[in-house]
């Protein structure tokens, strides 16, 4: 099972207003510390927590963040419709488009996907497989 996940950022504050634009509304909540942003499944007090949990954080390292080539992280959305407006709320947060929100040929015919890339270069997928939706050949 994996625990989190965690993207490095040089600029939290850009990082922070992106990411805002969308997690909230996926119920992710955001805890700011001295090391950066988590953002994680609201749960009931007294529960554990829903992995993977998120973190934004500047590198360990000191040296400049850089995306991964190939790395991307994919948040499930409730509906296609969710998908079209949280990836306009991230592009108007400062995101850049990888590709419109839509189906792809090469996924299955209910994977209804938008792909954009943070104000770091960290490439998001926001994506939608409810088979009670319209699919791709319907």
């Amino acid at each position: 099972m994996i625990a989190y996940l965690t993207v490095g950022v040089d600029d939290i504050a850009r990082a922070k207003r992106f990411y805002s634009a969308f997690l909230p509304a996926l119920g992710y909540g955001l805890e700011e510390g001295p090391e950066g942003l988590s953002f994680a499944l609201q749960v009931e007090p007294g529960q554990p927590p829903i992995l993977p949990e998120f973190y934004v954080k500047p590198t360990f390292d000191g040296r400049p963040a850089s995306a991964g080539n190939g790395s991307m992280v994919a948040f499930d959305a409730r509906n296609q419709k969710q998908v079209r407006d949280l990836h306009a709320a991230a592009l108007a947060a400062g995101g850049v488009d990888e590709g419109p929100p839509g189906f792809r040929d090469a996924y299955g015919p209910h994977f209804y996907v938008g792909y954009l890339r943070d104000p770091q270069g960290n490439k998001i997928a926001l994506f939608s497989s409810d088979p009670n939706e319209p699919g791709r050949d319907g």
